[in-house]
């Protein structure tokens, strides 16, 4: 019967884009849950960062965009455009949005992990993944508003807007650099040892089931993906920089973080 519908890749039935129409679809794809704090914005950082008047930093959970110029990397593209409609998008909504704090309420580099609305309890990370500015990303326990999250991507997947007008989809021998990616690849072999499941891919990419998020993996499904053609996402990690590589392994490493991170292909 092949893999198990939690791994495989869903038809977006009966959704619906219309251009231009960007907040219904927001709306309908992750509507607030009910009353939520009200908090001041005192400026957009980026596409998926805010800044608060009352210090904190806020990252939306569940959304990823491109990157502004830093640290010698150029601006990636979108990246200035998503960080001009989260300033609109802000600015409609009276500077001020509404938070809802995640399970898990802070990442490592101490920025509040949170779901963002509008003052009209339309969620904003919904509504960049609509328009093709964002990528979508799940990493446990912050998994409330993935379902809803992966229907306003693809639905902007489908119609061909923002970053979709073109693939951005690499093959694992085109990556060249560490960072966030979108890769398709034929697995040719999984293994399972004491440091997870690894899943080598035919290119210098391996794929890795750390143990401490293997609950989230029907890992018997996993082990059956030998020979599938797969598309993961996440951030790729250059193990080159990491003291060397030892002997038979691959350049680029892929941690997944949820199962939503890896479809099977047909």
């Amino acid at each position: 019967m092949g893999c198990p519908a939690l791994l495989r890749k869903a038809s977006l039935v009966g959704a619906f884009f219309v251009s231009g129409v960007y907040f219904d679809a927001a709306w309908a794809f992750c509507p607030a849950p009910g009353a939520l704090p009200e908090v001041k914005v005192q400026r957009v950082v980026d596409g998926d960062t805010l800044r608060l008047v009352d210090g904190r930093n806020v990252r939306m959970i569940g959304l990823n965009t491109p990157e502004l110029a830093h640290q010698g990397r150029s601006v990636e593209a979108f990246a200035e455009s998503a960080q001009k409609r989260l300033q609109a998008l802000v600015k409609a909504s009276g500077g001020r949005v509404l938070l809802q704090v995640g399970q898990q309420g802070k990442d490592h580099y101490g920025r509040t992990l949170a779901h963002v609305y509008d003052d009209q309890g339309r969620n904003l990370e919904a509504q960049l993944l609509a328009e093709g500015l964002g990528y979508r990303v799940a990493v446990a326990p912050n998994l409330t508003l993935v379902r809803c999250q992966q229907a306003a991507e693809r639905s902007a997947r489908q119609a061909q807007v923002g970053l979709w007008q073109r693939s951005p989809v690499q093959a694992p021998g085109q990556l060249s650099r560490g960072g966030f990616a979108l890769v398709q690849g034929r697995v040719q072999r999984v293994e399972r040892n004491g440091g997870g499941v690894w899943l080598e891919l035919d290119g210098p990419l391996v794929l890795h089931i750390a143990p401490r998020v293997r609950d989230n993996f029907d890992l018997r499904a996993v082990q059956k993906l030998e020979g599938r053609m797969i598309e993961a996402r996440g951030w790729v990690v250059d193990r080159s920089k990491r003291g060397g590589l030892r002997a038979g392994q691959v350049r680029w490493m892929l941690p997944l973080t949820d199962k939503s991170m890896l479809e099977v292909l047909p």
